[in-house]
C-alpha cells in the first residue's frame, strides 16, 4: 500500500496536470500555419530587389519582415512544370511534366503534394486562384489542371478582366493567343475588387478568417502580372513611359549563343513588335505588378488584424521569371538569368534577428516543400529532391553547397539544362551539350552578355560545371510515396 507521502505526491501531480491540461491543449493548437502566396510570371523587377522604378510597397514590406532570397531559381521556366515541381517537391525529370497539358497524376499517381502532407497532419488545406497550372487567361474561373486531392476547399474567382475586358485589349501580337501575347489594357472604370486578382484577395481573406483558430495551409494564387497585362488605370498612372527603357542588345550578341538559347522568342527580337510598343507593354507589366502588390497588401493587412504573425509562416514566390527585352527575348522559357530567377521571400514567427536580411545562396523552388515540413514539424514523404532552407532562415549567410538547376525542352525534344552557382551559370543544349553551350561569370557579367564556354582559359570552369550537371542527372529519380 502506498505511503501517505506517496499518495500526497500523486494528488499534487494530479492537480498540476488538471491545471495545465488547457495550457497543453492550447499549445498543441498553436502549430505553425502556412500562408502560401503565389504570383504568375513575375520576375525580380521589384523595388526590394533593386529596381526602384517598380512600385511594390507590400512585397517590399514582406521582405523587410523576413528573409529575401536573392538567388532563387525555378526548375523549369514554364507554369505547369514549375508549379508541379514545387508542389510535389520533385524535379521535372522525376515528374516528367514538361508541357502545359500533362497532369502529374498521370505519371506519378501516388505522389503526396504539399497540401496533402498538411491535410494528413490535421491542417485545413485551402486554395484560392492559381496554384497548379491554369491557362491564363483562358482557364480563369475554372479549376484548370488543379489537384483535388491537395485541398479541403478551393475557390476559382473570375473578374472583369476575364469576363468583360478581353475584347478591348490592345494586342501587338494579334496572331498569338492572349496567353502568350504582348497585350495590355488600362481599365478606367473597374475597381480593384472587381478584377480576378482583387477577388483572389477577397476570398483569401475570407478563408483566413474562417480558419484562423486551427492550423491551416492556405494558398493564394494571383494571376498577374501574366499577360494580358490588365489592371485598373491608377496603376498605369504610377509610371511614365520616359522611365521605361529596353535593355540594349549588342549587334554581335546573337552569334555568340547557340540558336536554341533564343528559340523561346519567335520572331527574334521582341516577338516582332517595335521597341516603342515593347516599352508600352513593359510599362503595363509594371502596372500589373503594382496592382497585384496592392492585393497582396490587403491579405497582409488581414494577417495584421487577425494577429497571425506569431504563429504563421508566410511564403511569397513566383513560378518563374520573365524576359522584358533582355537578350532580345520576351516572355519565359529561356535559360538566361531573367527567366530562371524568381523572387522568393519567407517570413517566420519570432525572426527579428534576421528580419530584412538577404540570403545570396543559390536556392530553388523545389526547396520549399522540405522547408515547410521542417519549419512546421510535419513529417514529409520520402524522396523529396530539394533541401530545407531552415538553416538560411536562421543565418542567411550560412554555409550552403547546393547549386540550382533549371531546364527547358525545345521542339523535337531537345533539352536545355542549366546549373547556377553563386558565381557561374553554365547551360548545355541537347545531349552532352552537342547543340551548344554557354558559360557566364556573374562576378563580372551579371547580365550574361559574354559567353565564355568556348574560351580555352575557362575550360576548367566548364569542366567543373559539366560535372555539376552530370551529378544531378545521375541521381536516381525519386520514388514518390504515400
Amino acid at each position: 500500500m502506498p505511503s501517505i507521502q506517496t499518495r500526497h505526491l500523486r494528488w499534487i501531480v494530479g492537480l498540476l496536470l488538471l491545471a495545465f491540461c488547457p495550457v497543453l491543449a492550447h499549445a498543441q493548437q498553436k502549430r505553425l500555419n502556412v500562408l502560401f502566396i503565389a504570383v504568375d510570371d513575375m520576375n525580380n523587377d521589384l523595388a526590394c530587389y533593386g529596381v526602384p522604378i517598380v512600385k511594390s510597397p507590400n512585397i517590399d514590406r514582406l521582405a523587410a519582415r523576413g528573409v529575401k532570397f536573392d538567388r532563387a531559381y525555378c526548375q523549369y521556366p514554364l507554369c505547369s512544370p514549375s508549379r508541379t515541381s514545387l508542389m510535389t517537391g520533385l524535379r521535372p525529370d522525376t515528374t516528367r511534366v514538361y508541357d502545359l497539358k500533362t497532369h502529374f497524376r498521370k505519371n506519378i499517381p501516388d505522389v503526396v503534394t504539399i497540401g496533402q502532407m498538411f491535410k494528413a497532419a490535421g491542417y485545413f488545406s485551402g486554395r484560392v486562384g492559381k496554384i497548379y497550372h491554369y491557362g491564363n487567361p483562358g482557364d480563369i474561373g475554372t479549376s484548370g489542371l488543379d489537384d483535388p486531392a491537395t485541398w479541403d476547399q478551393f475557390v476559382n474567382p473570375a473578374g472583369r478582366d476575364k469576363t468583360a475586358l478581353e475584347k478591348d485589349v490592345i494586342n501587338y501580337t494579334p496572331k498569338r493567343g492572349l496567353g502568350s501575347s504582348v497585350s495590355f489594357l488600362s481599365d478606367k472604370a473597374g475597381k480593384d475588387e472587381e478584377h480576378t486578382d482583387g477577388k483572389v484577395a477577397t476570398e483569401a481573406i475570407k478563408m483566413l478568417r474562417a480558419h484562423k483558430d486551427k492550423p491551416f495551409f492556405i494558398a493564394a494564387g494571383f494571376y498577374k502580372p501574366h499577360c494580358p497585362y490588365i489592371s485598373p488605370s491608377k496603376y498605369f498612372e504610377k509610371y511614365s513611359i520616359n522611365d521605361v527603357l529596353l535593355p540594349r542588345v549588342a549587334d554581335d550578341f546573337r552569334a555568340s549563343v547557340p540558336p536554341l538559347a533564343l528559340a523561346s522568342t519567335k520572331p527574334w527580337p521582341l516577338v516582332g513588335v517595335s521597341p516603342e510598343h515593347a516599352r508600352e507593354a513593359k510599362l503595363a507589366y509594371y502596372a500589373a505588378i503594382s496592382f497585384v502588390d496592392a492585393q497582396i497588401g490587403r491579405i497582409l493587412d488581414e494577417v495584421d488584424r487577425l494577429g497571425l504573425w506569431d504563429n504563421t509562416v508566410v511564403v511569397f514566390w513566383s513560378d518563374h521569371g520573365y524576359q522584358l527585352g533582355e537578350h532580345g527575348l520576351w516572355f519565359k522559357q529561356s535559360l538566361f538569368e531573367e527567366a530562371a530567377r524568381v523572387p522568393m521571400i519567407i517570413v517566420t514567427p519570432n525572426n527579428g534577428a534576421v528580419a530584412g536580411k538577404v540570403s545570396r545562396r543559390t536556392v530553388e523552388l523545389v526547396d520549399l516543400y522540405p522547408t515547410l515540413a521542417d519549419l512546421t514539424g510535419v513529417t514529409p514523404p520520402r524522396g523529396l529532391e530539394g533541401f530545407s532552407l531552415k538553416p538560411l532562415l536562421t543565418d542567411p549567410d550560412a554555409s550552403w553547397d547546393h547549386p540550382a538547376y533549371t531546364q527547358v525542352q525545345r521542339a523535337g525534344g531537345k533539352m536545355g539544362r542549366s546549373v547556377r552557382t553563386e558565381r557561374w551559370r553554365y547551360t548545355e543544349w541537347g545531349p552532352e551539350g552537342r547543340a551548344g553551350a554557354q558559360l557566364y561569370d556573374h562576378d563580372t557579367d551579371p547580365h550574361e552578355l559574354t559567353n565564355l564556354a568556348a574560351d580555352p582559359a575557362h575550360a576548367p570552369n566548364v569542366a567543373e560545371m559539366k560535372k555539376l550537371l552530370r551529378d544531378v542527372s545521375a541521381k536516381p529519380q525519386a520514388k514518390a510515396q504515400n
